[in-house]
């Protein structure tokens, strides 16, 4: 990786670090190579370190935050890294937005008549005098700097209903409805799906029902009526024989 000789002066804050290393590497704003991008700005921030320059708290506490990013990212299928990912994107190119539009108004302003006058006297207290606890001030920060605060650790409390969730496999929803159209108890889809039931339980109903479609044994019609095919056993065996 090519040595990055930058100062953190002249950044100011770590997205526009980080904007710049996009445009470096000649990224697209809005499909950005997320990995390399960690890769680089923590490369950058170490590198400042080991030369015991004097760095900004929020390039540190930006550095954690891609660290953590990236380790969701590799795991398969993470929704939170997914979620990370877009939310970063999100604020670069707001970020970048922002920095075109303050420039195209530097611009205008510079090629303008400016013309000052006396401050006008303030009437009244200049103190602000509201009082305001420390968890709302803490919470205002956070929302000036465009961060919202760590979410608490999940309790034990609130994984029980994960983990403790009975398994319901398709198979067994699949005998059911074969057993219920053969019975004549079920005609409907209506029938098939309760909010007394388990999520767990209407998911498996669910793809034991695409299974059944999909094979051929069962048919939907309008209104949602079912339909079970009592030939499709014979013509398989048929099909064998033959």
């Amino acid at each position: 990786m090519e040595e990055l000789t930058f100062k953190i002066e002249d950044f100011e804050g770590p997205l526009d670090l980080l904007l710049y290393l996009v445009g470096k590497n000649k990224m697209n704003l809005y499909d950005v190579n997320i990995m390399a991008l960690i890769d680089q700005y923590t490369a950058a921030i170490q590198t400042m370190q080991a030369h015991h320059l004097d760095i900004a708290s929020e390039f540190i506490d930006m550095a954690a935050h891609l660290v953590q990013m990236k380790s969701a990212l590799l795991l398969p299928r993470s929704p939170e890294a997914e979620r990370m990912k877009a939310e970063l994107t999100g604020r670069l190119i707001e970020y970048s937005t922002c920095k075109e539009v303050a420039a195209k108004l530097g611009g205008r302003a510079r090629d303008l008549y400016t013309a000052v006058r006396q401050p006008m006297p303030l009437v009244g207290a200049a103190e602000y005098t509201r009082p305001h606890s420390p968890a709302a001030l803490v919470q205002a920060w956070y929302g000036l700097m465009g961060r919202s605060l760590r979410k608490r650790k999940p309790t034990q409390e609130r994984f029980e209903p994960l983990v403790t969730a009975p398994f319901v496999s398709v198979s067994s929803r699949v005998t059911h409805m074969l057993r219920g159209l053969l019975k004549g108890t079920l005609a409907r889809m209506g029938q098939l799906f309760s909010r007394e039931e388990s999520r767990s339980t209407n998911v498996a109903t669910f793809l034991a029902l695409l299974e059944l479609v999909r094979a051929g044994r069962v048919t939907i019609g309008e209104g949602g009526s079912l339909h079970l095919d009592r030939t499709h056993h014979s013509r398989k065996e048929g099909a064998a024989h033959e």
